[in-house]
């Protein structure tokens, strides 16, 4: 890996908060944390509560840096792989600013399975001339969720969309009791253990990289077959 110092590509869920953990376990220089806002839906992003990004930036005590790109334009008539081109466009102009201020190594990512994500993480750390440590990649997900929850993560499900997944898993903790069910609906339904299709979408409230965990009030939506958590407060906890 290069020296220099590295941003993480984070948006609070437990994939990329993972990958900042290992990073500063081993010892890696992150200095900022990147998150991408979509506006709406999005192949490269995950979307959900990113607003809360900036308390847990708080809460781990580095700087975060917001990109908030116009519309990706995901209701334009055009392919799939055009539009993750078109996404990952304002992410890299944002880190070519960076590279203008710090000595930029590389980023980190959350990416586990994903090619369609990683192949273009990956050609734009090529066009910047930067590392990529995906500590997630290709990693077993029964493996990555137990070693995320024996590491004291405290992992928030804040939206379901799939068959087997009804409104009581808004708001519960994915704790070992919960990755159980999770096989159970595996095995049952093809529910990936950790929402790798988009089943679920998570937010990490606590983790030993954080100095102070981070609690929510929320109300929950649901319309009968997907839902999510409607966040109505968030602060750091005494």
């Amino acid at each position: 890996m290069n020296d220099g110092e590295w941003v993480s590509l984070f948006s609070g869920g437990k994939d990329s908060s993972w990958a900042l953990y290992r990073a500063l376990e081993e010892g890696m220089d992150v200095s900022r944390l990147l998150t991408v806002h979509p506006e709406g839906d999005s192949y490269m992003y995950h979307t959900p509560a990113t607003e809360l990004a900036s308390l847990a930036a708080e809460s781990i005590g580095i700087e975060l840096v917001d990109v908030e790109p116009d519309d990706f334009g995901a209701d334009d008539v055009r392919d799939s792989g055009a539009q993750g081109d078109a996404e990952v466009e304002p992410m890299e102009a944002a880190l070519r600013e960076l590279a203008t201020e710090i000595d930029l190594a590389g980023v980190t990512a959350g990416a586990v399975e994903s090619e369609f994500q990683t192949s273009r993480i990956e050609a734009m750390c090529d066009r910047l001339g930067i590392d990529l440590f995906a500590p997630l990649w290709q990693r077993d997900p029964e493996t990555l969720a137990e070693e995320m929850i024996d590491a004291g993560f405290e992992i928030t499900i804040i939206q379901v969309a799939a068959y087997g997944l009804d409104e009581s898993w808004l708001g519960r903790t994915l704790d070992h009791e919960a990755l159980d069910e999770l096989r159970e609906l595996n095995e049952e339904y093809g529910v990936h253990v950790i929402g790798e299709g988009g089943e679920f979408e998570t937010f990490v409230t606590d983790g030993p990289h954080m100095d102070r965990a981070i609690d929510l009030e929320y109300d929950t939506v649901w319309d009968g077959t997907r839902g999510h958590l409607q966040i109505t407060d968030a602060s750091l906890a005494e």
